[in-house]
């Protein structure tokens, strides 16, 4: 596997332990893992060192209202934000909050949000985000269950940081180009998440900008095409919409022909406009390089509606879709990259590479600061150490968490001889990139006896076409008749329908 190496042989279970696969890490780590950035020990030296190096650099912008309308975005400077930092640590010590304390920050993405978080830091506070779409009465028992996300990776954030499968796709073999100060971040996604705290961790560590959305998804492409962000970091459901923008190509790829004297018909306009384009790819062009002219004349109005600078999408959180990432990567004029990784890991735990279109459906290989093995799965015959390797994703290195906050025996559950278990199921593809196929612990007893695989539920519901999303707990279902036919044979739309009445019943 070319994008790997081995560090240890797998073995045969024994003694009660199911087999495990052989223990991989990234062929950039063949020397070692890489070692931490000097002179930053805590997430407080991220910023300090940042706002000493570059004070006048723009860091935190808002749009502003005026007479109600939204206007350019407004920023703060580095050196302004740490002025109103100390000020606001000095408040938070003087309520009685020593170091080794916690604070709770409650809302959304907003500049204060980061500059409450950094007044903790100054002063050895943890700051524990709390979810601002719980309501008031959740908030304490979240309280518990969210210092152990920022607790325990909170040694861990400074580590990653330059050594993170972000920083690794920027600079790999410099294809991209690294992080700049001149760069710019949309935050949007929840700061309550390890995903988007790690990213504007590392903005903040090279003096980049960070604008933040008005809380509206309704009016976040509003927000993109203002910012013009060169890093876009997403959810699949977000990646999802910009999908839809699809037919606007093709539209603008017929003007273009019409306005030649040339009617093409629309099966030679999909196969000039996007095959030409992925055929190159798929012959190892760079996606700037396969299509030069499509890119100049129609994708990068796709480009365009991402605020036109956007160079890296990275997405996160969930799976995306194979035929979204292949539009994506084709129309957007962008590298795509996806990548894989738990609040447990500090985030990042493998990415996929700039061109490099044999990823396509995976999450790359490991990134240089964790060892990876499999571990079978008897139970569900996934075999280590079978000719596709397939089993339980292990991951053990220096960014790992060190437990659950006052769950020792759920730390012992997942965390068994320095190696964490994920409970995510994946197999190893022949390049050395990694594929999530299936969920360890999906399936759930009701309290009649029988078990549902929700996961599988929720693929299957998801066929249907009226159905934008779905989450299943355990389910209590009605359904039309025709809902069912189409279920069964998923090839037509159903001759009418109905909205699916689902009640939740919470275990």
């Amino acid at each position: 596997m070319m994008h790997l190496i081995e560090v240890e042989k797998g073995r045969e279970a024994s003694d009660g332990r199911p087999s495990v696969g052989p223990t991989y890490r990234s062929a950039f780590a063949k020397d070692g893992f890489p070692l931490p950035v000097p002179g930053v020990d805590t997430c407080w030296d991220v910023f300090r060192l940042s706002a000493e190096r570059c004070p006048n650099n723009r860091m935190l912008g808002r749009r502003e209202i005026v007479d109600g309308k939204p206007g350019k975005y407004v920023w703060m400077t580095y050196k302004e934000v740490y002025d109103i930092v100390m000020k606001i640590g000095a408040s938070i010590r003087s309520l009685g909050v020593e170091q080794g304390g916690r604070c709770g920050i409650y809302g959304s993405n907003c500049p204060e949000w980061v500059i409450s978080m950094e007044a903790c830091n100054a002063h050895g506070i943890y700051c524990v985000p709390l979810y601002d779409t719980l309501e008031v009465h959740n908030h304490s028992q979240q309280h518990d269950s969210a210092i152990c996300d920022v607790v325990t990776c909170a040694g861990a954030v400074e580590f990653i940081l330059c050594h993170s499968e972000v920083q690794i796709a920027f600079a790999e073999e410099k294809k991209i180009g690294e992080l700049h100060e001149g760069d710019v971040y949309l935050s949007y996604l929840p700061l309550a998440h390890i995903f988007d705290r790690v990213i504007e961790e590392l903005f903040i560590f090279h003096g980049a900008s960070i604008g933040f959305w008005r809380g509206d998804v309704k009016l976040l492409v509003e927000d993109i095409g203002e910012l013009k962000p060169t890093i876009f970091c997403a959810v699949p459901r977000v990646l999802d919409r910009i999908y839809t923008v699809q037919p606007s190509v093709v539209t603008a790829l017929l003007l273009t022909f019409l306005a030649m004297d040339i009617c093409p018909s629309p099966l030679l306009i999909h196969e000039l406009r996007f095959c030409s384009k992925f055929r190159n790819m798929s012959k190892g062009s760079k996606h700037e390089d396969a299509a030069a002219i499509f890119d100049k004349v129609v994708f990068n109005k796709v480009r365009g509606g991402l605020g036109g600078r956007v160079r890296i999408i990275l997405s996160g959180a969930a799976p995306l879709s194979t035929h979204v990432e292949e539009f994506l990567r084709v129309v957007t004029c962008s590298h795509v990259l996806q990548g894989y990784g738990l609040t447990e890991t500090c985030a990042g735990t493998f990415v996929t590479l700039p061109n490099n279109l044999s990823m396509l459906g995976t999450v790359g290989p490991p990134v240089p600061n964790v060892d990876v093995r499999l571990e079978s799965v008897p139970e569900m015959n996934y075999d280590a150490l079978g000719e596709v390797p397939r089993g339980e994703i292990c991951v053990r290195g220096n960014t790992l968490f060190s437990g659950y906050y006052k769950s020792e025996d759920l730390t012992k559950e997942v965390m068994i001889d320095g190696w964490f278990h994920t409970g995510d199921i994946g197999e190893w593809q022949p390049d050395g990139s990694m594929k999530i196929i299936d969920r360890k612990k999906n399936i759930f007893k009701l309290s009649q006896g029988e078990y549902v695989a929700v996961e599988n539920l929720e693929n299957v519901y998801g066929l249907v076409p009226d159905i934008d999303s779905i989450y299943c707990e355990i389910l209590a279902v009605q359904v039309d008749a025709d809902v069912f036919a189409f279920l069964d044979h998923h090839d037509e739309k159903p001759a009418h329908s109905k909205a699916l009445q689902v009640r939740t019943v919470r275990l």
